[in-house]
Order: structure tokens, then sequence, then C-alpha cells
């Protein structure tokens, strides 16, 4: 059974001369355990999709079903329900409360479950420490890098446990280094599972994927079954020119996620700095033991 289904999904938006068509009989399956990047030109509905999906809209026309049930008809209180216990969603803008902590943050959806605040933290911080984040927890979201926000924003989409992940261009607010990190965080999520969908422009991240889907106008133009640590061949060809990915792509950005872990000097490293420095005398103290 697949766990995402699209019939003749449309989008309209407005009325009248006004009307805007952002989706046009979409028709979409997805399995467990996929990890598929969807790609187009802004404009093209990829975002409407994302939302759709998402549980944060619902379509003008056609079907939708979540793990085998229907909930393109779903009242607000039932989607939202079914969102905070199903879904995860990662916004390209953080969307983190400046004025809670990253552990405040990332515990937030558990408080709408009235779970009591000890066990939220508890269970905030088992997740921060999964993405790497756990020595920055009681951080502002002010004091982070780029990356580092958006991966406390991983850890809050992943507080509820959701089999499936929605990434609406998780790295489009970051530098290289930043989306590296994310994409690898991503890719570490996937292989013990999880179902993740993820907006980009970028062809290279294509290589973190299993599946590209490709827009335009509002509908799916093509499908392709990828190779993990290649570049979609559609992307590199027809949109952008991209060179081929290697094994130093591949450590780059296994080394990005390995800096976001903390690393602390041995008690030992320390004692021979401190013996080293020790054994140098000034050399004036020097002259005045040879008079």
């Amino acid at each position: 059974m697949a766990v995402i289904e699209l019939q003749d999904v449309s989008k309209l938006y407005g009325f009248g001369d006004a009307t805007t068509l952002a989706l046009d009989e979409v028709s979409l399956k997805i399995e467990k355990g996929e990890f598929v990047a969807v790609m187009g030109p802004s404009g093209c509905g990829k975002s409407t999709l994302m939302n759709l999906i998402g549980l944060l809209d619902r379509p003008t026309h056609g079907t939708y079903s979540l793990n085998g049930r229907r909930v393109d008809r779903l009242r607000s209180n039932q989607a939202a329900k079914l969102r905070r216990d199903t879904l995860g969603f990662i916004f390209q803008s953080f969307n983190l409360l400046p004025r809670l902590t990253v552990l405040e943050n990332v515990a937030l959806p558990l408080s709408y479950t009235g779970m009591g605040t000890v066990k939220r933290q508890k269970i905030a911080s088992n997740i921060l420490e999964r993405v790497g984040m756990q020595n920055r927890e009681y951080f502002l979201p002010g004091q982070l890098s780029g990356g580092q926000v958006q991966c406390a924003a991983i850890a809050r989409a992943l507080v509820n446990n959701p089999s499936l992940l929605v990434a609406d261009e998780p790295t489009g607010n970051l530098d290289s280094n930043g989306s590296l990190l994310v994409m690898e965080l991503l890719s570490e999520l996937h292989k013990v599972g999880n179902t993740i969908i993820f907006v980009t422009h970028n062809p290279e991240l294509t290589r973190y994927a299993t599946r590209v889907i490709y827009m335009h106008d509002g509908a799916i133009i093509q499908d392709e079954q990828t190779e993990i640590g290649k570049v979609a061949k559609t992307a590199r060809k027809q949109m952008y020119n991209v060179s081929r990915s290697s094994e130093e792509d591949d450590l780059a950005g296994v080394s990005t996620l390995m800096k976001a872990l903390p690393s602390k000097p041995s008690v030992r490293t320390k004692a021979k700095s401190r013996k080293r420095a020790s054994s140098k005398k000034p050399k004036a103290t020097q002259k005045r033991a040879k008079s």
C-alpha cells in the first residue's frame, strides 16, 4: 500500500477571471521508504503540492489518501491531529520561535499531546542528540548558524516520530556547508526507514534521492528513478550544467555532518600541552642562569 496516493488532484486559487490553476490533475503514488526530490521552475506548483501532502491545504478537485485513508475532506481539527501524529514538516524559513531555546522549540509539538514538561524535554533532548545538536539545546535560534537552525527544525519535525517527512526547500536559505549538513542528516534519516519528500532547485542535491519528480505549470511532466550518489540524468541534462558527483563530494558531506558534532580535547593532550609549555623558559631567564 502506498504511503501517499494522489488521484487527479487540482488546486485553484482565486475566483472568476482572477483564478489561478496551481495544480492541474496531478496523480502521484509514493511508497514507504522512498526519498523523493521534487524539481521545477518557480511557480510550477511544487510548494502547493507539498502543502497538500502535508495537510496544510486541501485540493479543489481530486482525492488524496494517506496510509490508505482518504484525507482530502477532513475537518480542520481532524487534519491537525493527523498532521501532528503522522507528518513532520520542514520549512525553508525554519519557523523557530526566537525567544524560546532550541530545546523548548523542539519540545513544543509535544505540548499539544498533553505530555508533561519533564517528559517533553527529555524526548526533545534525545532527538537533538540524534541530529548532533545536544550541545546547543539551551541556545536561542539567533545564536546558531543557518545549518544548525535547520537541524533544530528537523529535530522538531521528528519529535512526534512521524512516518513521513515533508521538506519544502530545506536548503533554500543555507550556504553550501549548511546545505550539505542538512542533506546528510536527511540521508541518515532515510537510511533508518523514514519516507522523505523534499523540494529543491539544486540538481546536485538529487544525488541523495531515490526518485526525482519534475513539475511544470502545475503538472508532473516526468518521474525518474535515480541511483543514490549520482545526480539525476534529466536534472543534469535539461535544467542545469552540473558536474558528475564524486567520492570527494560524498566525503565533503560526511565531513560537514561530523563537524556539527562536538569534539573535546583529551585530558592527556591537555597535560602534554601544559608540560611542553612549562619546559620552555624565557630567553632572559636562560641568560641569567648561564651568568
